[in-house]
């Protein structure tokens, strides 16, 4: 059994195997889920996990080299554009319509039960080397 990291099987097994410049979308419970992209539903309760609490599992075992998010959480989750901002530097803006686009090409969708609007972020993976 693992001592520590993301205990949840498929998502420590997505994360694996996840390479270079692969993407990972971590969502809240309303972004639609694209057809063909492994999806990890971690969605329990509205709320529950909650994005912030995943974002940072994920960022505790994963090499990020780039992250873009919805332009429009800048207004209408305010709350969350500053925990991305506190995260991700250098962390690039589109309209959501352009990230619900580029999730298509996704390895890994990773869906919390997050309840506030637009907490979506386009993680790229980088190296550790």
């Amino acid at each position: 059994m693992k001592r520590a990291g993301i205990l949840n099987a498929a998502l420590s097994g997505g994360l694996a195997r996840l390479g270079h410049t692969d993407e990972l979308l971590v969502c809240d419970s309303g972004m639609p889920l694209p057809p063909g992209v492994e999806v990890v539903d971690l969605a329990f309760l509205p709320g529950i996990p909650a994005f912030a609490d995943v974002l940072d599992g994920i960022l505790a075992e994963l090499v990020v080299e780039g992250a873009t998010a919805a332009r429009e959480v800048r207004t209408a989750n305010a709350e969350c554009d500053a925990l991305l901002a506190a995260r991700l530097p250098g962390l690039t803006y589109i309209p959501h319509s352009e990230l619900k686009r580029l999730s298509r090409s996704s390895r890994l969708i990773v869906r919390t039960g997050e309840a506030r609007p637009y907490a979506n972020v386009l993680l790229r993976c980088g190296v550790a080397f």
